[in-house]
């Protein structure tokens, strides 16, 4: 009968309508699409958000280690799985039983996928990572024709795609595009000459809906399927996530009386505050202390005195709430209130931070749009 001190409400329907544009984007160029789960699905929950995902039109998943791609499995999601940066103990003999794609960028890590692989009996499907100028995952240029010939010879292992990640494709025009792709270009041309014939794939969220000569045979968006677009474009994409809470308490102060730890902020009137059970605890930064609001009754309202590890004071004046009352801290953005992208400008930071972050013990999860899942 009582809302939770803290929630976010994830829309699975939105995410399905947001795989939809991007796979449509990525057919025209003949290409399929990988739907990126890592981090427990940026923080939204990565096995409703990969069925939600595959109900858009994602024929792939993609996720960090071997234990997101086994909790997929574990799951029920037979979807074609890739994992692709792992640490020195991963599970890989766990991953080819389960039918993981493994991302490879060095020879020793092929060398423990072979192990992996001749221990269990099961041949590894594997993509060849090149760096091409991002400078971390990847086989470094020099390194490259190494790894291609031992992957080639080794019968352990099949050579399913290489692949690649952009590094400013958030930055349409910025050099290093054409740079990374012309690299790309000359690592795959290697591998063909070395008899193989795999698929490629390079095309991050920005890179699938802005430069469809980088889609190739499978693109791999993240933050847009979440409806975070990371580049300034027109397309249809829908925030999944809502974070809320709501009124516990109100009281009036007198002018002059100080709101929190530190006395930051001081009533410059006789006015209304609401107190709302949110606060670095639940996902609220603190450094957003006197620089946000929050939606409440209609109106954006002002967050007042430091952000504390429990809750937030917000201003309303004249105005009195009524207790229960909802709080949006941040959502789609329609109606007004504030949203994620907001809070990463003001913390100079990106909205794949927020998101991500807000995977925590006290702050529930609730699914809507959960029809046909």
């Amino acid at each position: 009968m009582y809302p939770p001190r803290a929630e976010v409400e994830i829309d699975l329907s939105a995410i399905s309508h947001n795989v939809t544009v991007l796979a449509d984007a990525a057919s025209r160029s003949g290409a399929a699409t990988m739907a990126v789960v890592k981090a427990d699905g940026y923080g939204h929950g990565a096995v409703p958000v990969a069925r939600a995902a595959v109900r858009g039109g994602a024929t792939w998943l993609g996720v960090c280690s071997v234990e997101e791609a086994l909790e997929l499995r574990e799951s029920g999601i037979s979807t074609p799985v890739l994992s692709w940066l792992n640490s020195m103990d991963a599970d890989f003999a766990g991953a080819l039983r389960a039918g993981v794609d493994l991302s490879v960028s060095s020879a020793a890590e092929l060398g423990r996928i072979v192990e992996a692989a001749a221990r269990t009996g099961i041949r590894a499907r594997v993509h060849l990572k090149c760096d091409t100028g991002l400078c971390r995952n990847g086989c470094p240029e020099a390194e490259w024709p190494a790894l291609v010939k031992a992957a080639a010879a080794t019968r352990e292992v099949e050579v399913v795609a290489v692949w690649s990640h952009f590094a400013c494709a958030d930055e349409p025009g910025h050099p290093s595009i054409d740079a990374q792709e012309a690299r790309f270009d000359a690592a795959y041309r290697h591998v063909r000459r070395a008899g193989l014939a795999p698929s490629r794939h390079l095309a991050n969220s920005a890179a699938t809906l802005t430069r469809p000569a980088s889609h190739f045979d499978l693109v791999r968006p993240g933050i847009a399927i979440y409806g975070l677009n990371p580049v300034p474009t027109g397309d249809d994409l829908r925030p999944a996530m809502t974070f809320r809470s709501h009124v516990v308490l109100v009281k009036r102060l007198a002018a002059g009386e100080s709101v929190s730890y530190g006395h930051t902020w001081t009533a410059p009137r006789d006015t209304t505050v609401a107190l709302v059970p949110a606060g670095y605890g639940d996902g609220v930064p603190r450094s957003l202390s006197g620089r946000m609001s929050v939606w409440l009754d209609g109106a954006r309202r002002p967050v007042v005195g430091r952000v504390c590890m429990d809750q937030i004071v917000v201003e309303c004046g004249e105005w009195e709430p009524s207790l229960g009352a909802e709080v949006v801290l941040f959502g789609q953005g329609d109606a007004g209130e504030p949203t994620a992208r907001e809070w990463a400008d003001r913390l100079g930071t990106i909205d794949y931070e927020i998101v991500t972050g807000m995977f925590r013990p006290r702050v529930r999860r609730r699914y809507v749009g959960t029809e046909g899942l």
